[in-house]
C-alpha cells in the first residue's frame, strides 16, 4: 500500500496574508510530495508497507532513518494542513478549559507555544500534545520528528503542530520566524484541534 499525497482542503491563497499562495504551493506540491515519494521507496525493503502512519511513527524506532524523516515529513504535514482554515477561529468547549487548567489562559499557551517554535534550533516542529498522562503539554521536535513517535522525548497525541521549517515560511518572512508564528494565529483551525483533542 503506498502512501499518497492528501489534498489541500483549501486553495493555496486561502491562508493569505498570513500564508502566501506560493508557499503553500511549494510546501505542498513540492516539500509533501518529495517526503511521500521517498517515504514509499524507503519502506519497499520493510514490512512496513500494510502500516498506516500513525502506526509507523509510534514503530519508527526500528526503520532506517529514510522512513523516520519521511514518515515524520508525510505525517506531520498531513496534520498540518488539517490544523488550519481561512479565516481560522477560536478554541473552545472542552479543550479551552483544558488549555486554561494546563496553561492558565489561552493568551499563556500561545507564548508558550510561540516560545517553543521559535526556540527550536533549525529545522523543526512545535506541537500541542494530549501527553500520556491526558494533560495537555507544549513540546517541539527536531527536523520531522513528531510526538507519536517511540523515539521521542515527549510522547503524546498531537492537537496542533507548527511547522517551523524555514520552507514553511522563508518567501514572507524570511528570517523574521516569530512574526510568522505570531500570524499563523489566525489560521488555525481550532475545530479540528478539539476533534484531534477527543479522539
Amino acid at each position: 500500500m503506498a502512501f499518497q499525497l492528501p489534498e489541500l482542503p483549501y486553495d493555496f491563497k486561502a491562508l493569505e496574508p498570513h500564508i502566501d499562495a506560493r508557499t503553500m504551493e511549494i510546501h505542498h506540491d513540492k516539500h509533501h510530495q518529495a517526503y511521500v515519494n521517498n517515504l514509499n521507496k524507503a519502506i519497499e525493503a520493510t514490512d512496513a508497507g500494510d502500516m498506516d502512519i500513525e502506526d509507523l511513527c509510534r514503530q519508527i524506532g526500528k526503520y532506517p532513518m529514510g522512513v523516520r524523516n519521511n514518515g515524520g515529513g508525510h505525517y506531520n504535514h498531513s496534520l498540518f494542513w488539517s490544523i488550519m482554515q481561512p479565516g481560522g477561529s477560536e478554541p473552545g468547549g472542552v479543550l479551552l478549559d483544558a488549555i486554561n487548567s494546563a496553561f492558565g489562559s489561552v493568551g499563556s499557551f500561545k507564548e508558550k507555544f510561540a516560545a517553543a517554535g521559535a526556540g527550536r534550533f533549525g529545522s523543526g516542529w512545535a506541537w500541542l500534545i494530549r501527553n500520556e498522562a491526558g494533560k495537555l503539554e507544549v513540546c517541539s521536535t527536531p527536523n520531522q520528528d513528531n510526538p507519536l513517535m517511540d523515539i521521542a522525548e515527549v510522547k503524546g497525541m498531537p492537537v496542533i503542530g507548527l511547522d517551523v521549517w524555514e520552507h514553511a515560511y522563508y518567501l514572507n518572512y524570511q528570517n523574521r520566524r516569530p512574526d510568522y508564528i505570531k500570524a499563523w494565529w489566525n489560521v488555525v483551525n481550532w475545530d479540528e484541534a478539539a476533534k484531534r483533542f477527543a479522539t
